[in-house]
């Protein structure tokens, strides 16, 4: 938990504070947000069909610039004062595109190798990011607080990325057995952190609708 922890202290606060200077001079260009949020989703894309080529450690480097945009979108919206609601629907939108198609390389790469195991790792790994995803989002459309969890984005995005890197020597099939386990644990986390929620406010009983 305390790895966990100052993994994600590092990567929200003390990389984003290292490329603040370069956040601060594209905010001053005409390169908007939503450019870097649609370049995210091309170098994902991207990483995605060099995956299914076997070009690993090219797709590693690719997916890291695609999580440097994602990183970089928001802080370019918050310095230039561009920040909208249109902008911010479109960044969660692609961010959950990118990765599904990135994952999706990953698993039709090792459907042609018959490897089913991991076929089946890989998606359920898709399903589980979807889900860490749509828990938190659903659960601040009802008025809740939804940030916990072992496995958010950046955790995901930092092990996939060490995945592709590291393929030569065999380790993206255990990344994916990881990720597999822990975002059906970090789902379970934020279901019973909404819960615990609920039950202190009293609401537990009430059914909310879809």
């Amino acid at each position: 938990m305390l790895y966990i922890e100052k993994l994600r202290y590092f990567y929200s606060t003390e990389v984003r504070r290292l490329f603040s200077p370069l956040s601060a001079a594209i905010g001053r260009t005409s390169i908007s947000p939503n450019m870097l949020t649609a370049l995210g989703l091309l170098f994902s894309i991207a990483a995605a069909v060099l995956v299914w080529y076997g070009y690993y450690m090219t797709a590693a480097l690719v997916f890291t610039a695609g999580a440097l945009c994602d990183m970089l979108d928001g802080a370019v919206a918050r310095l230039s004062e561009r920040m909208t609601p249109m902008g911010a629907f479109l960044d969660s939108t692609f961010d959950r595109v990118g990765e599904g198609v990135v994952l999706t390389a990953i698993a039709l790469a090792y459907a042609r190798e018959g490897s089913l195991w991991m076929v089946g790792a890989s998606f359920a790994v898709m399903i589980g990011s979807f889900l860490v995803s749509y828990t938190r989002a659903r659960a601040e459309a009802l008025g809740l607080e939804c940030k916990v969890g072992l496995m958010t984005r950046p955790e995901r995005l930092v092990l996939i990325g060490l995945g592709l890197l590291l393929q030569r020597f065999g380790v993206l099939p255990v990344v994916m057995y990881i990720l597999a386990v822990l975002t059906a644990v970090t789902v379970s986390q934020r279901i019973l952190h909404v819960r615990k929620q609920f039950k202190e406010s009293g609401l537990a009983g009430n059914h909310p609708g879809k």
